[in-house]
């Protein structure tokens, strides 16, 4: 049975959406909206706005990203998540990773097609 699009691509997310996210973070603290907004939600990173609320609680679970309540100028005070230094030490060591990774991915997909 030949796999969906899509069952690849949820296999594809599982383990590189909360690097995306971190990655993100880099260039500066931003609040859910603004980070599903860089990332271009909808698209290929995210099934469902449903999933990134639940993926930057874990991110903060483990560390890697710290909140604070600041105020809006339309509604209620937003929540902004920031990088922390854990956050920025996993990036790094999934980035170093993920090249050589993909690398190898690109060159058995070519001599295999």
């Amino acid at each position: 049975m030949t796999p969906s699009r899509e069952s690849v691509l949820t296999q594809l997310r599982k383990g590189t959406v909360d690097y995306c996210v971190l990655a993100c973070l880099r260039s500066g603290p931003a609040y859910g909206l603004e980070i599903a907004e860089r990332l271009g939600e909808g698209k290929i990173l995210f099934a469902s706005g449903g999933t990134l609320y639940p993926l930057l609680s874990r991110l903060r679970q483990q560390g890697w990203v710290t909140t604070t309540l600041e105020p809006s100028p339309v509604g209620p005070p937003r929540r902004y998540y920031h990088l922390t230094g854990e956050g920025e030490a996993a990036l790094k060591v999934f980035t170093h990773t993920w090249n050589v990774f993909a690398a190898d991915v690109t060159a058995a997909i070519k001599e295999t097609s």
